[in-house]
């Protein structure tokens, strides 16, 4: 089938459907990434439910919508579900926009698209913009299997330990950062991950002031530290290619490094050697070392 009958096919199809939830993709920076069948499909359903009506509104005075809009965001999520449901049960049909990008992405539009798939409604997505995809491939990282991790925990304890896994693990990782949170995490992953790591930090994506910055945590944390964070970031992490694959548990490898220490080797030179030994990251056994030696 060309291209001209799949339109014509697509034209068929009269949208949107009653009973129908769209999960439509909006810009994350460019007005013009707005495909026209999302400008379709937000200017004809019954509702749009959105996480800022004042930001969305101004999305729809752009494309002459007058669909009413619901706020729906991590706050009011549980309370708003029943009454989008009602909108499909009675024949409606409902578009689900966040403030930019692919909703159910790091915020709580999976809840809904659970809930209307549960309730037996048919569920579409409209594609669109995505900055964790995006700031993946335009960074030169290895993207043909990667993991997506968005806003890192607050909670210490759950963060060191997400931290943990993400120094060890094999694939890209993308995450989500705010500017005043951005060398916080790069502090972090440096202890994780070793000052060494690959990365690329990708700002403003489609914006004006697009940037795309790094090769190392090191570098990307010196520039930072002179150039105030501004804008959203999406941060890429290159994997753990360390060419020794952890051979040993992590409790292992610290048992591994007490011992030598014990009998008198100094910490540095005992993280280096368990690390040539085990494949872990000497930063990491350093961190976890001092850890232990805290409590």
């Amino acid at each position: 089938m060309d291209l001209i009958d799949d339109q014509q096919l697509q034209g068929e199809r009269s949208e949107p459907c009653p009973r129908t939830l769209y999960v439509v993709g909006t810009p994350i920076g460019n007005l013009g990434d707005l495909s026209p069948r999302a400008k379709s499909i937000l200017k004809k359903v019954s509702l749009i439910a959105c996480e800022d009506t004042r930001r969305s509104g101004q999305l729809l005075k752009i494309i002459k919508s007058k669909v009413p809009l619901l706020s729906y965001h991590k706050h009011n999520f549980k309370r708003r579900q029943s009454k989008l449901l009602e909108i499909l049960e009675s024949s409606g049909s409902l578009a689900l926009i966040s403030d930019a990008g692919l909703p159910g992405i790091n915020d709580p539009g999976q809840e809904l698209v659970y809930a209307a798939k549960s309730n037996s409604f048919e569920v579409i997505c409209i594609p669109g913009p995505c900055a964790a995809t995006t700031a993946l491939v335009i960074s030169g990282l290895p993207s043909e299997r990667f993991c997506f991790e968005g806003f890192l925990p607050k909670k210490q304890r759950l963060r060191k330990k997400r931290l943990q896994d993400i120094s060890q693990e094999h694939r890209t990782t993308v995450i989500y950062e705010s500017p005043h949170q951005l060398i916080k995490l790069l502090e972090d992953l440096s202890v994780a991950c070793g000052k060494e790591r690959p990365i690329q930090i990708a700002r403003e994506l489609t914006k004006r002031y697009e940037e795309s910055i790094g090769n190392t945590i090191e570098e990307v944390t010196k520039y930072f530290m002179t150039n105030k964070p501004k804008g959203e970031f999406t941060i890429v992490l290159g994997g753990n290619n360390n060419n020794q694959n952890n051979r040993v548990s992590e409790s292992e490898a610290l048992n591994k490094l007490n011992k030598l220490i014990n009998q008198g080797e100094k910490s540095n030179f005992a993280a280096q050697k368990i690390a040539e030994e085990t494949g872990y990251e000497k930063k990491w056994l350093y961190s976890q070392l001092h850890k232990s030696l805290d409590k």
